[in-house]
């Protein structure tokens, strides 16, 4: 994790990327990629956080760090984002819930051999993903 100056035209262009990442999402369920689509449902929801740590004045080029410091953000009291957004993207706590999260999705997707995905699995993706871009919105613009 880096400290530098807070730049809100970088983390406008992070959400620009989510927005991006979430077409590639709905394009690649469409399209019969749904085991692509969990990778980018993930790198729709990564570019959020990484929006709110830019506007925040830091860098990072690790996910679970990204992860923990959006997480202080948000305990802080310095952002308001919904507990399940950040929750999805976390690998623990998911079988204790009996949910799966994103980042596992993606991870089985990703390294297995699968290549369909359940449409629950997939709506619910696209949910969290467009709510991840709304919330993300408000904490930047």
């Amino acid at each position: 994790m880096v400290e530098k100056e807070a730049d809100i035209v970088g983390a406008k262009n992070h959400i620009i990327k989510a927005q991006h990442n979430l077409k590639a999402l709905i394009s690649n369920e469409k399209n019969g990629f749904s085991d692509w689509a969990t990778s980018a449902g993930f790198y729709t929801i990564y570019p959020c956080f990484l929006a709110i740590i830019t506007k925040f004045g830091y860098e990072s080029r690790n996910q679970e760090c990204t992860i923990a410091l959006v997480e202080s953000l948000k305990e802080d009291k310095k952002i308001e984002l919904n507990q399940d957004i950040v929750d999805a993207i976390k690998t623990s706590d998911h079988k204790e819930k009996q949910e799966i999260s994103v980042v596992e999705l993606r991870e089985n997707f990703q390294y297995g051999s699968g290549t369909e995905v359940e449409d629950k699995y997939i709506y619910d993706l696209k949910e969290i993903c467009k709510k991840a871009i709304a919330e993300t919105k408000k904490i930047i613009y």
